[in-house]
C-alpha cells in the first residue's frame, strides 16, 4: 500500500465504523484464509470484519474516540464492527469455531485428556506411540483398550511431538480454529473477552435459583407478588381447609372431608369396642 493511500483508507473506515455501535478487536493469526473467507461470509449480514495493518486499525481507533481499545491490538488484528450487543457478537463467533488436529508447537487451548476404553489401532508401532504419552494399553481382542483416563497436556502447554502424534492417532482433535475477538467496545464500556464468556446454562441456573428464594422470601414474610400470589392462595386454602376439618365447620368446600374423617373415626371406634 502506498503511503498516499494510508490517510484515505483511514478516512474510509473511520467514516464507515461512525455508523455502527459496537466496535471490536480481532485476532485471526494462524486462522486459514479459507476458514476466515467462510466465517466472514457466515457473519456478514450481522457484523462487518476489516483485516488492517496495525497501525491503521490505530488511526481509526483515534478517529472514532475509541482509543482505549489499541491496547488490546494483538497478534495478526482486524476490526469487526456491528450493532449487535458485545455479547451477542461473541455468541456468533463462537458458533463459526470448529475443532482441528493438534501440530507440533501449538498451545493447548484447554487440558487435553484420553479417556479409557478400547481403540480402533491394531498392536504394533502404535503401542509404542501411545506409551511415548505414558498411556497404559493392553491389547483386546486384535485391538488396543487404554486402561485409563490419563491428561497428556495441560492448558497452556506446548504440544510436542510424542503429544501431537498420539493425538492425531486416535484422531482428538483439540485445537479450536475460529476467530478470536480480543474485546469490544460499546457506549465507551469496554469489554474483554473473558467478560464476554459466560456459561448461558449457570445463568439460567442461577437466576432460576434467584426466583425460588424470591418466592420463599415472600411467602414467608406473606408479601404478595405476581410470582407468588397464586401459591399464596392455595396455600390459604389448604390451611382453611385444615381448619374447617378440625373445627368440624360445615361448609360445602369440605363436606366430603368431614364425612370422610367420621367414617375413619366410626372404623377405628368400632374395632376398638370389638376388642
Amino acid at each position: 500500500m502506498l503511503k498516499k493511500d494510508k490517510p484515505k483508507l483511514v478516512e474510509e473506515v473511520s467514516h464507515i465504523a461512525k455508523n455502527y455501535s459496537t466496535i471490536g478487536l480481532l485476532n485471526i493469526y494462524k486462522l486459514p484464509s479459507k476458514q476466515f473467507q467462510s466465517i466472514r461470509n457466515k457473519i456478514k449480514d450481522k457484523a462487518l470484519i476489516k483485516v488492517l495493518p496495525k497501525n491503521i486499525i490505530e488511526r481509526v481507533l483515534d478517529n472514532i474516540n475509541k482509543s482505549e481499545l489499541k491496547k488490546y491490538i494483538t497478534g495478526q488484528p482486524a476490526l469487526i464492527m456491528s450493532n449487535l450487543n458485545p455479547f451477542e457478537i461473541y455468541k456468533i463467533l463462537e458458533k463459526t469455531k470448529s475443532n482441528a488436529p493438534a501440530r507440533v508447537g501449538d498451545i493447548a487451548p484447554k487440558d487435553i485428556i484420553v479417556n479409557a476404553g478400547k481403540t480402533d489401532l491394531s498392536p504394533g508401532p502404535a503401542i509404542t506411540t501411545l506409551q511415548k504419552a505414558k498411556l497404559k494399553t493392553k491389547v483386546e481382542g486384535g485391538k488396543i483398550s487404554i486402561l485409563e483416563d490419563q491428561l497428556i497436556c495441560k492448558k497452556g502447554e506446548v504440544i510436542t511431538e510424542d503429544i501431537a502424534a498420539v493425538l492425531n492417532l486416535l484422531k482428538i482433535e483439540p485445537i479450536e480454529i475460529g476467530i478470536d475477538l480480543v474485546a469490544v467496545i460499546e457506549n465507551d464500556i469496554i469489554y474483554p473477552k473473558d467478560v464476554l464468556r459466560i456459561d448461558e446454562e449457570k445463568i439460567m441456573e442461577e437466576i432460576t435459583k434467584a426466583i425460588g428464594n424470591m418466592i420463599n422470601i415472600s411467602l414467608e414474610i406473606n408479601y404478595p407478588t405476581k410470582e407468588s400470589i397464586e401459591i399464596m392462595i392455595i396455600k390459604a386454602y389448604i390451611e382453611m381447609k385444615s381448619l374447617g376439618i378440625n373445627a368440624k365447620i360445615l361448609e360445602k368446600e369440605i363436606i366430603e372431608d368431614l364425612i370422610s374423617v367420621a367414617n375413619l373415626e366410626a372404623l377405628a371406634l368400632e374395632s376398638k369396642i370389638s376388642r
